[in-house]
């Protein structure tokens, strides 16, 4: 029966996905994703049952509304896919209500990641959610253990507001987004304390190869270019977690 977990979170993270994307799309315009049916975010035309088929209807559509015609978001599409992929990792590593959890965790980091990315954005009432569900982890019976998760939330917090607060009273302005304690903090929630720095350490190489790749590409890095650190950690943090829940709990 194991076997039809990561399928079976496959086709749980495809449809997440779409609710996620539409959060990653619509909220930083300030547009409810609660309110009413799904509809274009173009022409606002209600989307009938054959245009929310996660995936396929971006395809049967050719990336297009089919009212108006205006491209669809590729977001959608990237999103629904990464969610799927979330879902059934997740699920394969840990079948059961643990994987379920663990998937929770990456659909929340994959959210958090793409508002950090695109509008350097990473909203509290995701973030609390994301420290809540690991909290919440730990009755569940997943390692690691409460009092390990406590100190992982105290010190991804306090750790970055350290390195924020002392870059702000040194240099004169804001050099870290408040975001990204918190975030870091609700990481240390999920994989305990041991794993913050290597939380930290992944999230800069990641941030390095990232800025590299944009040099390369002719964009402009400079002193006060602004990295999405929170988008880093987020992505950094879901394969820890798969590599902690496969090898027993500790990654350290």
């Amino acid at each position: 029966m194991d076997a039809y977990y990561p399928i079976a979170g496959v086709v749980l993270g495809l449809i997440i996905g779409s609710f996620l994307a539409t959060i990653v799309v619509r909220w930083p315009v300030g547009e409810s994703v609660l309110k009413g049916r799904s509809r274009c975010d173009h022409c606002k035309q209600t989307l009938g049952a054959l245009d929310l088929v996660p995936v396929i209807s971006y395809f049967l559509r050719r990336g297009k509304c089919a009212h108006c015609g205006k491209a669809i978001d590729s977001d959608h599409l990237k999103i629904e896919l990464c969610a799927g992929l979330i879902g059934g990792v997740a699920l394969f590593a840990e079948p059961g209500a643990g994987g379920l959890l663990g998937a929770i965790f990456g659909w929340l980091l994959l959210t958090l990641a793409a508002l950090d990315a695109q509008h350097h954005w990473l909203p509290d009432r995701l973030t609390f959610l994301l420290a809540a569900t690991g909290l919440a982890a730990s009755y569940f019976g997943l390692e690691p253990n409460i009092m390990d998760r406590l100190i992982g939330g105290g010190v991804g917090f306090l750790s970055l507001f350290l390195v924020g607060w002392s870059y702000r009273r040194l240099r004169g302005r804001e050099g870290l987004g408040g975001g990204d304690p918190k975030l870091l903090g609700a990481i240390g929630l999920w994989l305990g304390w041991p794993a913050i720095p290597l939380v930290i350490l992944l999230a800069a190489l990641v941030g390095l190869t990232s800025a590299g790749v944009t040099r390369l590409r002719g964009g402009a890095i400079a002193s006060d270019t602004s990295l999405p650190l929170g988008s880093f950690m987020a992505i950094t943090a879901f394969p820890l977690w798969i590599i902690q829940t496969m090898t027993g709990g500790y990654i350290l």
